[in-house]
């Protein structure tokens, strides 16, 4: 049964912010998640139903325990790789969100041996000495999709994280955790920023990335985390907004990180 407290109504409300935010930005599209611990019970968290995190709305919201069992919405469509965020909350009790996503600039990384993941500038302070990769292969009895389908994989994954805060998964995307669900959402973006500047440094010669130490100190911006999730907020309202108000052929900007041929198409095919 849901415990209906003014509490959980605003947790769930920032919530459905959250997939909004990531999904204006391009940090998830069809796919990708994100929850939180439940407020009022730490062996329970919330995440929305198997949707598009664009479309969620807070009566999407669903409890679940750390078995990744729906305590609410018996019937609903779940998102298949739930134990991704089961198996975190039950492993790593400072753990208060957890974002899993696909960005198409991260990826590569996961998939490139001798490619590390370090922090390249002062906003990315959270991935530390870089971030590991988890190789579901290592793992499995045989070939797989390289989802995470059961609480198995996602021990194994949650074990993979360890204490660090950011973790790729070979082939498949990206898990990044937080003490906050604002943090965490500004931890994902900021990967995906992370990722464009180390490809694009990299034209240029070789990479001098932030010493341990550097990424430690760096972690104090986060606490400014209300300033970026004000805006981003302001930009995704005005985006689910824009169809309401009547607006016509709505152009929809592509990803912050997409450039050349992707990005020039989409500018020329707003001009037409």
């Amino acid at each position: 049964m849901t415990v209906s407290t003014p509490l959980h109504t605003a947790s769930s409300a920032d919530l459905v912010d959250a997939n909004h935010i990531l999904a204006h930005f391009g940090i998830v599209d069809a796919f990708g998640h994100v929850s939180m611990r439940h407020p009022l019970d730490a062996e329970r968290f919330l995440l929305a139903r198997n949707l598009a995190p664009a479309l969620v709305k807070t009566d999407d919201i669903l409890e679940f325990d750390l078995a990744g069992q729906p305590m609410t919405g018996m019937g609903q469509a779940l998102y298949l790789e739930r134990f991704i965020h089961s198996e975190i909350y039950r492993a790593r009790p400072d753990v208060m969100a957890v974002v899993h996503s696909h960005a198409a600039a991260v990826l590569p990384f996961s998939v490139v041996a001798g490619a590390p993941f370090r922090p390249a500038c002062h906003m990315c302070g959270f991935l530390g000495a870089g971030a590991g990769i988890f190789d579901i292969g290592d793992v499995t009895a045989g070939p797989s999709d390289l989802l995470i389908r059961d609480s198995s994989l996602g021990r194994a994954l949650a074990e993979a994280l360890g204490a660090t805060n950011a973790i790729l998964m070979r082939g498949h995307g990206s898990t990044v955790v937080a003490a906050s669900l604002k943090v965490a959402v500004y931890r994902a973006y900021y990967m995906a920023v992370n990722a464009r500047l180390i490809l694009e440094a990299r034209q240029l010669g070789a990479v001098q990335f932030l010493s341990t130490e550097e990424a430690a100190a760096a972690l104090a911006t986060e606490n400014q985390v209300d300033r970026p999730w004000r805006v981003w907020k302001a930009a995704a309202d005005r985006q689910a907004a824009a169809p309401k108000a009547g607006a016509k052929n709505m152009y929809i900007a592509p990803p912050f990180w997409a450039k050349g041929r992707i990005g020039a198409a989409m500018s020329s095919s707003r001009r037409r």
